[in-house]
Parts: C-alpha cells; structure tokens; sequence
C-alpha cells in the first residue's frame, strides 16, 4: 500500500497537505511547519533546521509499521486498536512519527494528523477520518502483511 502526502499550503506554523492511498485523494491533513527539510540531510543537518515540536519531518518515503504507542494507548481512538497506531520509522532527525489524529500543528509534534481543512490552520472529524484510514486501508494491509510506505513532497 503506497500513501502519499503533497504538501500543498506551507505557512509561518504550519502545513496543509493532501492524502493520497493508492493514487487517490483521501483527506487533508495538517503538520507543523514545513522548513524544507530532506531526508538525503544527515541527522546532524536536520538538528540544525529542526525546532522541536514546531517542524514537520523532511520530505521523503518511509516504511510504515503498527506499533504500540505508550503515549496513545488510554486515548480512546487508539484503543480500539490496542494502542496501536501507524508509525514512520528511519525518519532521520526524528523518532515516534506518528499518524494520528489532531486538530492542528500543536497537537502534532511532528506527527501527521488526518482530518477535513475546513478550518483555518487545522482539520475537522480528525477522529472520524483517522478511523476510516485505519480500518478501510492500514488495518487490513497491515494484516495481509502488505509494505506500506508513505512519500511526503
């Protein structure tokens, strides 16, 4: 399963983006401020762009697993998963990158949250399209033991 993010509005605190599965729209989705970071930089470049909590992680494609999340795990959208929540690992210069849902940058600290831009800055029904990702796409593929990739421009 391929996921694909066009980050389409940058702004001062933070980035607007489309979500594609498999070539096709799916929702909007908010992340903090994009400083054009890449992942062909080193961590060592990256931690010198990066403000912590307040940039999205560099542009690039990365293997997504399920994993538990200690953080998330009480919160009421992840338990229905047994405090499992997609996860994008080997993104250099960050750890913990999340898909989860939010309402805007702050609630994301580098993670990327789904929803509606029927708000300045933000997603509504985060929650509700959080779900349907979840059990319509990650869940089964990730049962089926399918790749599942997600590439950020």
């Amino acid at each position: 399963m391929k996921l694909k993010i066009d980050r389409r509005w940058r702004k001062d605190t933070y980035t607007i983006g489309i979500l594609y599965v498999n070539g096709v729209r799916f929702c909007e989705t908010v992340e903090d401020k994009d400083r054009g970071l890449s992942s062909s930089w080193t961590d060592a470049a990256i931690k010198i762009a990066k403000i912590f909590g307040e940039t999205a992680i560099p542009t690039g494609t990365y293997k997504i697993v399920m994993s538990y999340s200690s953080k998330f795990k009480n919160k009421s959208w992840a338990k229905k998963y047994g405090g499992q929540t997609p996860e994008l690992v080997n993104v250099n210069g960050f750890s913990g990158v999340r898909i989860h849902p939010g309402n805007n940058a702050a609630d994301s600290l580098g993670c990327i949250l789904p929803g509606n831009n029927k708000v300045k800055g933000g997603v509504i029904n985060s929650q509700k399209v959080y779900y349907e990702l979840m059990d319509k796409y990650l869940m089964p593929a990730w049962s089926r033991k399918e790749e599942i990739t997600i590439t950020i421009k």
